[in-house]
This record gives C-alpha cells, sequence and structure tokens, in this order.
C-alpha cells in the first residue's frame, strides 16, 4: 500500500491485549499534530481499538497501525501481518455506528490482512447509532 502528497504516520505494537489501548493512545497523539482541531477524538480513538482489536485477533506476532491525512480526513489502517479471516460483522457494525466514520472495509495481501477505516475530521452532530 502507497500513500503519498499528505502528512502519514506508521506505528507498531506487539500484537497482545493492550495493543489496542496503546495504538489508540499514540495514533491521537500523532493526529493531534495535524491541525485538525474538529476531529473527533472519542470516534478517532474508538476506531483505531476496534481496528487493532481485530488485527490482534489474526495471531500475528506484531500489528501495524498507519495513518493519513487529506482533505479533512483521516485514514486510519491496521495491519496484522498475518492473513486472517474475514472480519466478524461486529466489526464493521461498531466502525458503522461512529458518527465520523465515512467508510470502511478489510483486504488481504502478502502482508497480511489490512483493515481500515475512513474518519471525517470536520465537525458533526452526533448520531444515534443504526440498530443492528
Amino acid at each position: 500500500m502507497r500513500i503519498r502528497n499528505r502528512q502519514t504516520a506508521a506505528l507498531t505494537f506487539r500484537a497482545d491485549e493492550w495493543a489496542p489501548a496503546k495504538a489508540a493512545v499514540q495514533a491521537l497523539a500523532v493526529v493531534r499534530g495535524w491541525s485538525l482541531p474538529d476531529l473527533d477524538e472519542q470516534d478517532m480513538e474508538s476506531a483505531v481499538k476496534v481496528l487493532v482489536t481485530a488485527a490482534v485477533k489474526d495471531g500475528g506476532r506484531r500489528v501495524s497501525v498507519h495513518l493519513a491525512d487529506q482533505a479533512e480526513k483521516i485514514l486510519v489502517v491496521a495491519l496484522s501481518h498475518q492473513p486472517g479471516a474475514a472480519p466478524e460483522g461486529e466489526v464493521f457494525a461498531a466502525l458503522q455506528a461512529l458518527a465520523t466514520v465515512d467508510s470502511c472495509g478489510d483486504d488481504l495481501a502478502d502482508d497480511g490482512r489490512r483493515l481500515w477505516a475512513l474518519l471525517d475530521a470536520t465537525l458533526r452532530p452526533r448520531r444515534t447509532p443504526r440498530a443492528g
């Protein structure tokens, strides 16, 4: 995967039970430096935790989180470095319930399974989560 001509960051974690919380804290620290004052930090933190938790479940030894911004949107990608099964429906349901998630998905590549979410960093009203 190549991301060019925008701010990016890559973070790596041991794939353990603490990875989601660590990833959320570090990802927020990075994105705070990108001058996005309307970013919903709660949604960002939740999205990172959901993505990293799913990547850890793939059973690899490490998980990497890749961040990029463009036009007031934040791309968050969690790479498991391990081929994994398709994520359970609750992964995407949890992401889609977040007010600022525009889209989400996954794909399988030679370097492992990638799960991603695209978050809108502009000010939005809170919405009621969709019924399952």
